[in-house]
């Protein structure tokens, strides 16, 4: 009797996989969603468009784009992890939703690391100290001693506490051992409105945010916060080239599947991203918004899921050491 149960369960279980496998081999065989977890029309959002029409393209079902907001991004996060894991269901997030959520959300349903699947990189940008046109300081040294001298009579505006605007600055303020005015809003736009009229002094934020108002002369890129000078600001000397090593940071965005999607699925929709990113349309659309493709040693799943640790150890670093609280 014991063996005709196991025997039963043996071919119950064989059954299973080939279920599994049947349905990573004719996947896909309908439309997949993207979640998004911001509003439309940000920089995140228009790069999740350029992906899904590519992987519209390669994999012959369309891809479509849900945003779901909330909660810094977590809403969506939670929200794809919770999906089945088909391959139906995708997340597309910015490294600031995945790499800090472990720390400022720890009691969150889902976890970025635990609760999804990397499939890869889409597009990146670094993070760009910008400041008033008006603002002292040629130089981010001669930038650093203008704000240290003058302490809380120089603001600082960021996109809203727990943002990489504010953890990409409040590491920088830490090296330069500045203490300004710390103004928090909701979202960048606001923030460069304000850098612009002269409200406050500087910010730091990604390319994609801010690229209008320095190439329109309204704000000044004064360096870029990466091991290398951004394609889309040639001439801005990286944060190291400016003397202050060590306070890089760049925003990613990546795609990821639900915990369990089977690797057939993941490898499948790796490979159309990264024949996505090839396409000159895509490259061309990245450089207008001052994003990049990642190369090629950046693009798998692998390659993710090791950037994605080592992120979430940094800046679950700085978020502690800077005592940083989301806000209720």
């Amino acid at each position: 009797m014991i063996r005709k149960l196991l025997s039963v369960a043996a071919v119950g279980l064989s059954a299973l996989a080939l279920t599994g496998e049947t349905r990573a081999q004719n996947y896909p065989s309908r439309s997949i969603t993207i979640i998004v977890p911001f509003a439309a029309g940000g920089p995140t959002d228009i790069i999740a468009r350029i992906i899904a029409q590519q992987i519209t393209t390669s994999l012959g079902q369309t891809a479509v784009v849900e945003n779901v907001v909330g909660a810094a991004g977590t809403t969506g996060m939670v929200r794809a992890a919770r999906a089945t894991p088909d391959g139906y269901t995708l997340l597309l997030a910015g490294m600031s939703t995945m790499s800090f959520s472990p720390t400022l959300y720890p009691n969150l349903p889902a976890h970025a690391i635990n609760s999804l699947e990397p499939i890869g990189i889409v597009a990146s940008a670094p993070i760009v100290l910008v400041a008033g046109k008006d603002v002292p300081g040629k130089t981010v040294k001669e930038f650093a001693d203008y704000v240290k001298a003058n302490g809380d009579k120089v603001s600082n505006g960021n996109a809203g506490v727990g943002s990489s605007s504010h953890l990409a600055c409040s590491l920088l303020n830490s090296r330069m051992g500045a203490k300004p005015q710390i103004v928090p809003y909701r979202g960048t736009g606001p923030a460069m409105t304000d850098i612009v009229s002269g409200q406050i002094q500087y910010m730091c934020d990604q390319t994609t945010s801010v690229m209008a108002q320095v190439q329109g002369g309204g704000a000044r890129a004064l360096a870029v916060l990466a091991s290398k000078r951004s394609a889309a600001l040639p001439n801005v000397p990286t944060i190291a080239e400016a003397g202050f090593p060590g306070t890089e940071m760049e925003i990613w965005n990546a795609l990821f599947a639900p915990k369990g999607t089977p690797p057939e699925i993941i490898k499948t929709l790796n490979a159309a991203v990264v024949k996505g990113i090839q396409d000159p349309a895509a490259r061309t659309r990245f450089a207008e918004l001052g994003a990049e493709a990642p190369g090629p040693d950046r693009q798998s799943a692998a390659a993710l899921a090791k950037i994605l640790a080592a992120d979430v150890d940094k800046w679950g670093k700085v978020i502690k050491e800077a005592g940083i609280q989301p806000i209720n």
